[in-house]
């Protein structure tokens, strides 16, 4: 048996255990954990320094690797806000008396056994332990080595918490970062229920197309926002900058804007205005290109740039004629994640929230609210582009499955 066999099957017999925790138990140690995190907080941004120590510098994915204090505070209070939600598994879903007496009941319980794939992230490593925690899976936890320091130190403060509470510590547990694990995941079949991969699009297909485990994908996001011929050009900047520059290395920061050519001139220009603040490399197409001539960060996009997850102070700009080009677009070049319109027109806001297929989709407002914690969920698993179980932030309500329960008196069939 190998050792991250071993650790896999441990975790399996101490999801056992944790379904008998009450959730009393549950909610004391995730307010436990709150308090632990920032207690260690030194220690937390000492390993994080390490981690970051062996990256490029200048690789704007080092946002998604990096801790600070702010950040730090912002983990614990959401392990507080997850501490206060209900628990969605011991739910009745459904009861009825058959005709031959059973008693037949529907309930939600736990997945089981969760195996989370991720790159970078650290705080990714509380997300899915604390959601796990509270809905009472046992979690496998497999991140990336960029950020091996942070993460042995944070699950290390995690199984503190869960043995001063009483809580079998097997039940969270951080697997190797060498690439072998990964292998030996996707094959245990008999001890993980589910794969859940997060990170790269490269990643989550690798897991797709090589996991013998169910997958629930976390998609890649390309993401649009389309500012139609009726749109406020004031609020079309603000939205489209924010979904840019906010926070460029996440999966809900816009890729691509699309703007209708009677708006177009007016509406880049003052674009361009903001994004050369923040020094944004602007891709354009053929006639955003006569419009941006003069802008610093101006490069002539190709086809392959339209369906770009940039993950960086990039963005690609496309001029359409109107909104049946937009939608044909996002249609061709979406990985369904979030697309934002941008209009006062209600008939086309509407037209677009109804045909355009994503997990999220949005009408006056900025793709940057995709998030578990924005939407009032807790914090996430990650966003799902899939369809089957869960889409959009994949938090806390749909880590669980069905049980039937079936109460008898010598029925026999």
């Amino acid at each position: 048996m190998t050792s991250i066999e071993s650790l896999i099957i441990k975790t399996y017999k101490a999801a056992m255990n944790l379904r008998r925790t009450s959730d009393e138990q549950v909610k004391k140690t995730l307010l436990s954990l709150a308090d632990a995190i920032e207690k260690n907080m030194q220690l937390l941004l000492e390993a994080n320094k390490k981690d970051l120590a062996k990256q490029d510098p200048n690789n704007p994915r080092n946002d998604r690797l990096m801790l600070n204090e702010q950040r730090i505070f912002n983990i614990a209070e959401s392990l507080r806000n997850i501490s206060k939600l209900p628990n969605p598994g011991r739910k009745a879903l459904d009861k009825k008396v058959l005709n031959n007496g059973l008693l037949l009941e529907k309930i939600s319980v736990p997945l089981g056994v969760v195996g989370a794939i991720y790159e970078s992230r650290p705080n990714v490593t509380f997300d899915i332990a604390a959601l796990c925690l509270r809905s009472q899976n046992a979690c496998l936890l497999k991140g990336s080595s960029e950020a091996e320091e942070s993460n042995t130190v944070a699950v290390n403060i995690i199984k503190n918490a869960l043995k001063e509470n009483n809580i079998d510590s097997d039940c969270i547990t951080l697997l190797p970062s060498e690439r072998e694990t990964v292998q030996e995941l996707f094959t245990a079949t008999k001890y993980v229920d589910v794969l859940i991969p997060r990170g790269s699009d490269s990643l989550i297909q690798y897991v797709r197309e090589n996991s013998l485990v169910p997958v629930i994908e976390t998609g890649a996001g390309v993401c649009h926002v389309y500012v139609e011929k009726d749109a406020d050009l004031d609020k079309a900047v603000n939205i489209a900058v924010n979904a840019k520059v906010s926070r460029p290395s996440v999966c809900n920061s816009v890729d691509t804007i699309i703007v209708d050519k009677p708006i177009a001139e007016n509406f880049l220009k003052e674009l361009q205005l903001l994004f050369d603040k923040y020094h944004v490399e602007i891709f354009a197409d053929e006639e955003a290109h006569k419009f941006l001539k003069d802008y610093p960060y101006l490069k002539r996009a190709t086809a392959e740039d339209f369906g770009r997850e940039f993950l960086s102070l990039k963005c690609a700009v496309k001029v359409v004629d109107n909104i049946d080009e937009a939608l044909s677009h996002i249609q061709q070049y979406s990985t369904k994640h979030s697309e934002a319109i941008v209009s006062e027109n209600k008939d086309q806001c509407e037209r677009f929230l109804q045909e355009v297929d994503a997990a999220a989709v949005y009408s006056n407002a900025s793709t940057r609210f995709t998030d578990g914690e924005e939407f009032g969920l807790g914090a996430e698993i990650g966003i799902s582009t899939q369809k089957l179980h869960a889409r959009g932030p994949f938090a806390l309500e749909k880590l669980v499955t069905e049980k039937w329960i079936i109460r008898g008196d010598g029925q026999v069939r």
